[in-house]
Order: structure tokens, then sequence, then C-alpha cells
């Protein structure tokens, strides 16, 4: 991205941009174009008509364009993935080029200079050209290789391996370095949280977890199980010898010049061979914003008052995956301000974030939980993070934190805000201290989005709605959506949102918990007080339109 590019300075000369959000945000983004759409709240079709006006260079429409047609010759994939550009067709010595930022002249020398063709540039929908690119280079690389490139991997030799570093991954052209790779990039562009590599007896499988969702994506021979997970391996700096324990392990995979992505690799021995699974770790989800992650206007307020707090503890709780450390570290990130020191204890450290002092549990070195807090609190702490309460130790040093002056994050694994309290109690952590010190719990999930390309209505009889959970007052004006699927989308879905319930510790909770009332009577107060549980959050979701009632069938309880 060229973040001197005239198309920038003009957005900041017509208002639409500033460039303290250029400078704290580029990262975040492929393109240009994007940069500009995202950050200036323009649709993408408002964006290239405005370059149509302001440049004078024709429009072309890339929704029925068969990328199949571009010559194989103009297919230059680092070139198209530096300057997220599209060779359409060849006239000649002249190829048009599609471009969503018109003024980038450096990638249209680059590409007259490789193919020793002349440029001509036709301005796109940057998210048609997202797609397009998607496609092309999908079909330039598929995952799922002829039998003539599986048997030049299974001739390689193990030790082969042996001898590559992450730093090799460049200039060794190996097949199975560039298979790897390949997956990896690919998980990357499809937006998948996990991959999941599986050997079998008589089959290799490889998923992806996308929108919250396992989708098979190849199935090399199972043949090359152990070749696969000793690349995976070296990659990530483990034992390639040592397959009878798991180990943890950690990639780190630069995507552009400006931006890398870290993957956390976790091995297990199985049956027939070591499954592998990948967690994606992207910094850019940690900095998304609050307005984003799908809180209901008073939910948000509740977590904002919460923050500004002197001391008190925040609970986030729900199942792995639920969307927990990216609530956190939102949280965090609004409390990241020069006059505070933040201290966390991770186990691991998923993502960086800068003026933040980050812990890495280590139980082997005697790194726990309760003394990793015992140490911040002689470090003159502010605000302190706790990546998970396991232990009744780590959750009485917690609360003594919260009670004497800190701001105290935390998670928990419970199905709902009120079960976070008797799980708390059946810790043994006394009552008085829970109603005294926790302020705030949200409980969460994550459900996927509809696309709003082809999501289409759907009717459903009003007893049904009324038994599914929706009040009168939204039946009259509501129209639910279900998933239909198109090019743009995976099974009608795409991205996700969080649903969340959260509860304020209020005067009337905790009289309950200090008399040992149960989960289902401090569930009925917060109802009563106008805190939503999981499943009033997530009808009012698909009552919106943003999801699917099957969605929040599948994500909360009914």
């Amino acid at each position: 991205m060229n973040i001197n590019s005239p198309l920038l300075r003009k957005f900041i000369t017509l208002g639409r941009l500033d460039t303290d959000t250029i400078k704290t945000r580029q990262q975040e983004f492929s393109s240009t174009a994007e940069l500009i759409a995202k950050c200036g709240k323009i649709d993408s079709k408002d964006l290239a008509q405005q370059c149509i006006d302001l440049f004078r260079v024709p429009f072309f429409d890339l929704k029925d364009f068969n990328v199949a047609q571009i010559p194989a010759e103009l297919v230059k994939e680092k070139l198209i993935r530096k300057h997220h550009i599209l060779p359409l067709v060849q006239k000649g010595r002249k190829v048009y080029i599609a471009a969503s930022d018109p003024t980038d002249f450096g990638a249209f020398e680059n590409f007259e200079f490789s193919t020793g063709l002349s440029c001509e540039v036709v301005v796109v929908d940057y998210l048609q050209l997202d797609h397009k690119i998607e496609q092309l280079l999908d079909a330039a690389g598929s995952l799922n290789l002829s039998d003539d490139e599986f048997k030049e991997f299974a001739e390689l030799d193990s030790e082969q391996h042996k001898e590559h570093t992450p730093k090799d991954d460049d200039k060794d052209d190996a097949p199975i370095i560039v298979y790897i790779n390949k997956i990896l990039m690919d998980a990357i562009k499809k937006g998948a949280s996990d991959l999941h590599f599986e050997p079998y007896e008589h089959k290799y499988r490889i998923r992806f977890r996308i929108d919250g969702i396992l989708h098979e994506v190849a199935s090399p021979p199972n043949t090359l199980a152990t070749k696969l997970s000793a690349r995976i391996k070296v990659m990530s700096r483990l034992d390639i010898a040592e397959k009878r324990k798991p180990q943890d392990g950690r990639i780190k995979l630069k995507v552009t010049e400006r931006k890398s992505i870290d993957f956390r690799v976790s091995t297990m021995p199985t049956l027939w061979g070591e499954k592998i699974v990948m967690r994606i770790l992207d910094s850019s989800s940690a900095m998304l914003g609050i307005d984003v992650l799908g809180y209901e206007p008073e939910q948000k307020k509740l977590y904002l008052d919460a923050l500004e707090q002197p001391q008190g503890m925040i609970l986030v709780t729900g199942p792995t995956g639920s969307g927990k450390t990216v609530s956190l570290y939102t949280g965090l990130n609004i409390l990241n301000q020069p006059e505070r020191n933040i201290s966390t204890a991770e186990d691991p450290v998923e993502i960086n974030l800068e003026g933040i002092n980050q812990v890495q549990i280590n139980t082997k070195a005697d790194m726990t939980f309760a003394n990793a807090l015992r140490a911040f609190l002689r470090q003159d702490p502010d605000v302190v993070m706790v990546g998970e309460i396991r232990d009744l130790e780590t959750a009485e040093i917690s609360i003594k934190a919260a009670q004497t002056g800190h701001l105290v994050l935390s998670t928990l694994h419970t199905n709902s805000a009120p079960e976070t309290i008797t799980r708390l109690l059946n810790m043994g952590v006394p009552a008085y201290n829970v109603a005294s010190s926790i302020s705030l719990i949200i409980a969460q999930r994550l459900a996927r989005r509809l696309c709003s390309k082809c999501k289409t209505p759907e009717q459903l009889p009003r007893e049904e709605l009324i038994r599914q959970g929706f009040n009168e007052q939204q039946i009259q004006d509501m129209v639910l959506y279900a998933p239909k699927g198109c090019e743009n989308c995976t099974d009608g879905y795409k991205g996700r949102v969080g649903i969340y319930e959260v509860m304020k510790i209020t005067p009337d909770i905790a009289q309950i918990i200090m008399r040992g009332g149960n989960s289902l009577e401090i569930a009925d107060v917060a109802l009563k007080a106008g805190y939503n549980n999981l499943r009033l959050s997530g009808i009012r979701k698909a009552a919106e339109g943003v999801t699917s009632l099957a969605e929040i069938n599948r994500v909360t309880s009914f």
C-alpha cells in the first residue's frame, strides 16, 4: 500500500480522512481503497465513482468477469498480491489493468517492466477486485494438487526438511514447502481462525474453521502425513524427533511488507500420526474497536462505565472460541494510556500489544497465574489482566487486587453471567468477596453474520415466533432472514458478530450472592433489571436481520 498515494491525499483534502487515522490503521488493510472505504466510511461503489470523477479513468464492472480468460503469462502473483491489481486482457502490446487506486503509478510501472507491455488502467469496485484476485490465485494454485505433484512430494527425502529453517522459505522451492505455504496463505485469505491437519488410517484431512464452522479444504494422500507434520514442526521450531507427546510452538508469516500474522501451533499424537492444529493470531482483530463487536448500546455503556472505574473486577466468560480474548484486548486498548501501568498474565500471549507489559505463563519455571499476579502487585499496577481464573489461589489474589484499588480483567469458562457467580463460590471464594469485588460480568458467544448480498426473507408462523422468544412488539415490524449462499460468502454467512449478556452487580444481585442464592435467582433479578440474557440478545440480532434464527438456535440455549 502506498501511503503517499495521490488518492489518499485527495480524500484528506476533501476532509473524508485524517493523517492520524492513516498512520495508526494502515497495517489493517490490504489496499489503499480499502483503507479509504473503511476509515472514511465510504461505500465501495461510491469510492469507485469518486475515482472516476476525480481522475477521469473509465470504470469496469468485474461482476461477470471470468478470471479463467486471463492469459497465464500475465498472472504475476507477487505483483498482483503486492499492488492489489488484476490484469484483464491483452490487446497487441497493451494490457488492461483493473485497479481500485488509479493513482498507484508505481504498480503499473512494475507490471510494465515485468511484462514488457504498456498498461491501460480501469477503475473497479475494490470488493469485486478482492474476490476476483482470490478466484484467480486459487485457480493458479489449488490445494488439491495433481497426482504427479503428489508423487514429487513422496520422493522427497525426510532429511531434506531438517535442513530448512523458516528463513529459507522464500529461497527454497521444494514442493512440500510451497504446499504448506499455500495452505497458510489460503487460510488467511478465507478468513479462517484455525487450521486442522488430521491423519487417519486411509486418509489425510485438512480443514479450516471459517466463521466458527469447520470445512474440509484438502485431502492429500495419507502417505504425506509425516512429511507435512515435519515441515510444520520445522517452521514452528519444534522437536521433529519427538512424536510421543504434545508440543506447542509458533510461526510468524509475513503477508505484506508491513504486516505479519502469527500462528499458534499445537501438535498431539494420535493413533495414525500427529494431529496439528494452528490458531491464526491476527493482531488487527484486537484493534477493531468496541463499536464493531456487536454490543447493544446499553451493553456497550455498561462495559465502558466499568472500564472507567479505578478498581473492581470485570469477568468475560464463555466457551473456547467465543471471542473472550478480543473483548478483553478491546478493553485493554481503551485503557492503554501513558498514565496507566497495565500488566497481563496470559497462557499463551496471543497478540502483542504496544505499551502493555505482557507475561507468558510458564508452569515449568513456576511462573503461574498466581505467582505472576503476586509480582504484578509489587510493581505499582493500575490495571491487571489475568488470562484465566483456573483455581482458588488465582481467584483469591485477583479479588484481593480488585479490592485494593486495582482494575482487574479476567476470563472464566462458564455458560452464562449468573453461573459465573456460582462457579466462583464453588471454587471456595467467600460470598462477601464475590459481592464486593466484581463489578461486571460479560457472557458471550459468536454467531455467523448473514451475507448482506444474498440473505433472503423467511416467514415463520406467529405461534412459532412466540415460542422462540420474540415478543409481540418485535413480531409486528420484524423481517427475519435466512442464508442462501453466493460467490461472496460461505453457505450464506460472512463474518461473525458477538452476542452478549452484560450483567452489572447491582445491590439486589449482591444481596442474593450474600445470602447464598443460586444462579436462577440471579438470572431472574438481572432480567428484571433490564440485562438481556444470551437468548434474548441473540433473537434481537435475528430481528435486526444481522443473523438467522437457525444460527441463534445453534449458539444459544433453546
